[in-house]
């Protein structure tokens, strides 16, 4: 009646689904999943369960189910792993006194209700409804569970209106070049006295003249690098929808080829160290260098502009950040001076051992 999914997180660690399904005649008439750490505890919760579910009556409104249930089946029946952050956020919401509503129970008010109990920022409360419409989008047409599509749309609908929901704000931070020659100091003096720290005075360049997330740095290959053509391959470049899967090719700046080529040589990872320690060694030497409002993201920013500033068109500029769009592009882009700022920048060529 039970079965346990072993399945490798984004993140290296693995996640054990234990899932119920029962059947009537062939068909399945109720389903429950959930995922846990361990697997001993996986195999215990399924044990605990096969036997309530074996009590005469113990059925329930199995076509109407709670919506953590709903979830648990979601991610379980989903066959391509979700990022870190919608792991992140369908936990919350499972965890949330609303994921013990029964499917017929969730109205537009309760998730009005749901998303005005969120302690965040309007863009962030978006970005929880926005995953919560993924998993009731399927709920119907899939598994037949009373969740209306409708009273979500309406919900999201009466809390943008409301202001409750809307989208981040656009940040125009760049660093100055000051700032930049003080982290790039502070770090080569960190990096003559200790070699096997992360080479900060490489990755800063990076990411600017190549515009990636910190996130997607720490991922390239070398197996992916191509040199003539000046492109390099970017696996799970994030977008609005599912990022798992979604490889792009991008080019390449002459900058950013040059600072790959002063890494060893490899077919594996690039640049093998860990996107939170970056950002976080990032902000620490912000801190204690006295530089306020500053973030790694802030390089991509900073990359993008310059483009822009050089006289680069938009296609162009796109085929090196990845942007589809216009509308996305030009959130990234802060012009403040024509012609490219980073001509004779003394640090490219103190970046080589």
């Amino acid at each position: 009646m039970g079965s346990i999914v072993s399945r490798k997180r984004k993140d290296g660690s693995v996640g054990h689904t234990a899932q119920i399904r029962l059947k009537d005649g062939g068909k399945v008439i109720y389903t429950e999943a959930q995922t846990f750490d361990r697997k001993p505890a996986a195999q215990a919760w399924l044990k605990k369960r096969e036997t309530e579910l074996a009590v005469p009556g113990a059925l329930i409104k199995p076509s109407d189910p709670m919506l953590k249930d709903v979830i648990d089946q979601y991610c379980a029946d989903t066959r391509r792993p979700h990022g870190k952050t919608k792991d992140q956020v369908l936990r919350t919401i499972r965890n949330a006194p609303i994921g013990e509503l029964r499917c017929s129970e969730i109205t537009s008010q309760e998730l009005i209700r749901f998303a005005q109990s969120i302690e965040a920022q309007p863009s962030t409360r978006g970005n929880y409804l926005s995953h919560l419409a993924a998993v009731i989008s399927v709920a119907k047409p899939a598994w037949g569970y009373p969740l209306e599509k409708q009273a979500i749309d309406d919900a999201r609908t009466v809390l943008a209106k409301l202001g409750v929901t809307g989208r981040s704000r656009q940040r125009t931070r760049r660093p100055t070049l000051d700032e930049l020659d003080r982290l790039m100091t502070h770090y080569q003096a960190a990096e003559l006295k200790r070699k096997d720290i992360i080479p900060m005075t490489r990755l800063i360049p990076f990411a600017i003249f190549s515009t990636r997330r910190q996130e997607e740095i720490t991922r390239l290959q070398g197996k992916d690098l191509d040199r003539p053509n000046l492109e390099i391959i970017v696996r799970d470049m994030k977008n609005p929808g599912e990022k798992i899967g979604n490889d792009v090719r991008v080019t390449l700046t002459p900058e950013a080829l040059k600072l790959i080529e002063l890494q060893p040589e490899t077919d594996g990872v690039i640049w093998p160290y860990n996107a939170e320690s970056v950002s976080a060694s990032f902000t620490r030497a912000c801190a204690l260098l006295g530089i306020e409002d500053l973030h790694f993201h802030d390089l991509r920013h900073e990359g993008i502009s310059r483009l822009f500033e050089m006289g680069w068109t938009i296609p162009r500029v796109a085929s090196v950040s990845g942007h589809r769009s216009w509308s996305s592009l030009k959130r990234y882009t802060h012009l403040r001076q024509a012609g490219d700022r980073y001509a004779g920048w003394k640090w490219l060529d103190r970046t080589a051992p």
